[in-house]
């Protein structure tokens, strides 16, 4: 009997099961360029955790590869479904159960959209604050299960700081929640933390329940611009003391690229950074004094939040300008801030080495910085030269103190990434964890790390 016939045979009719191939199509990946995938044999559209526990348990019995999908918008692979694989959406799983404005935290399914939460927890004066590019269709289930980042981790962290607890079905199918809605909670081991960022390899996060902070005042908008890379990062990590809500650099690939498609008058510089404060102006003024001590060409700042608004549009911009020339191949690296500006020139290097387009821009304030290699399409020659600076790239970030993946995840495009950084008694150890909770190995075989 086909997986999907036999999966309706235990869901019952009104479960969503799909084996349409044209329908297939639309939940064989995620957004990662060379990041293998194929046609799942089946597609659960899952409308509750009970359909959700009941195939896990199906395709536990079955030995069936279980791949969990949000809202597709990953960056490194994890969602790409593998043969004869099951894939559970959890897009329809969106509902915030519960927001509580005393207690300041949101219990949410897994679908919820990263901004619809921030939007409904803006009405009683709060945010939820993880800010992710793809925040505005991201899912909250993705974000955990990556640990995602963004933007304001210079200042408020990744999403694990602000997760208290998680639902999960784990491949034997049983519910389990992990963590406590409290602020502290210590009578148990941390297991809670061993899913986030785990990529759906433990077990399929299915709620959670989300810390909200009074909402920060609007910010206030430092834009400088630098003869080169090093003052640019040098001047960063000089403003860190400052608690800067935002702290972002581009290099002079990028603003080229913005600036061919919209110019916005940066063609003189070769680095900028953009700084934002939800403090004080003072903050602002004092981050103008360092980048004009580090030999900023010009820092000027604005607390108007239009003016704040057209000032980071050459960030916001960065990805757009750079796809638009061509396939864009998203790296994703963290190196100790003090190596951002051996990281701009070793990447300067391997895009001269390889004959890429590589744009490098990201977050300065912690180091996780995403150079982004163009090529053109259908070009097979450029498309494997693309594919070996990539993986230069990561190896500069490892040989620099750093590692291959700070917010995208692993998935299936880093994996051998991973060899370089973990130990052999790390892996087997982790390892050995994920045979605790998946015994049978079904849960998103293959991706976050080696199997052997």
């Amino acid at each position: 009997m086909e997986i999907a016939t036999e999966l309706r045979s235990v869901l019952g009719s009104a479960a969503s099961v799909i084996d349409d191939p044209q329908v297939l199509v639309a939940y064989e990946r995620d957004q990662a360029p060379f990041a293998p995938s194929t046609l799942p044999s089946a597609v659960l559209v899952a409308r509750s955790v009970e359909e959700i526990a009941a195939t896990a348990k199906f395709a536990s019995e079955r030995h069936i590869p279980l791949v969990v999908r949000g809202a597709g918008s990953g960056l490194a692979g994890g969602a790409n479904a593998i043969a004869g694989s099951i894939v559970i959406s959890l897009e329809k799983l969106d509902q915030i159960i519960d927001l509580d404005p005393v207690n300041q935290i949101a219990r949410v399914q897994a679908g919820v959209i990263n901004k619809k939460l921030d939007e409904a927890a803006a009405k009683f004066g709060l945010a939820y604050l993880p800010d992710p590019a793809s925040r505005e269709w991201s899912t909250l289930g993705g974000n955990i299960a990556t640990n995602a980042g963004g933007m304001c981790c210079v200042k408020y962290g990744v999403t694990a700081q602000h997760v208290r607890s998680i639902k999960v079905v784990l491949a034997s199918g049983e519910i389990i929640e992990f963590g406590f809605p409290t602020r502290k909670a210590v009578t148990s081991l941390n297991l809670r933390d061993l899913f986030i960022g785990s990529e759906g390899t433990l077990g399929i996060i299915v709620e959670a329940t989300l810390a909200l902070a009074p909402r920060p005042k609007p910010p206030i908008t430092l834009i400088a611009t630098f003869p080169n890379a090093v003052s640019a990062a040098t001047a960063a990590s000089k403003m860190l003391p400052l608690t800067p809500s935002m702290l972002e650099l581009m290099d002079r690939t990028t603003l080229a690229t913005v600036e061919g498609w919209k110019p916005m008058g940066f063609e003189a510089c070769e680095a900028l950074l953009i700084m934002q404060s939800d403090q004080s102006a003072n903050d602002c003024e004092r981050a103008q004094a360092i980048a004009i001590e580090c030999g900023a060409i010009d820092a000027q700042y604005s607390d108007d939040p239009k003016d704040s608004e057209l000032l980071i549009q050459v960030r916001k911009l960065a990805y757009p300008a750079l796809e638009r020339s061509g396939v864009a191949l998203l790296d994703d690296v963290v190196v100790p801030i003090s190596k951002i500006a051996e990281l701009v020139e070793g990447v300067e290097a391997i895009a001269a080495r390889n004959e890429v387009l590589i744009g490098l821009f990201g977050h300065a304030g912690d180091g996780n910085m995403h150079p982004t290699i163009v090529y053109s399409h259908q070009d097979k020659a450029a498309e494997a030269r693309a594919l070996t600076a990539f993986n230069e790239i990561i190896a500069l970030a490892q040989e620099l103190g750093g590692t291959a993946s700070g917010e995208h995840g692993i998935g299936a495009l880093k994996v051998s990434a991973v060899e370089n950084e973990l130990s052999p008694s790390f892996r087997k150890l982790q390892r050995e964890i994920k045979e605790i909770f998946d015994p049978n190995q079904i849960l998103n075989p293959g991706k976050k790390f080696p199997l052997k």
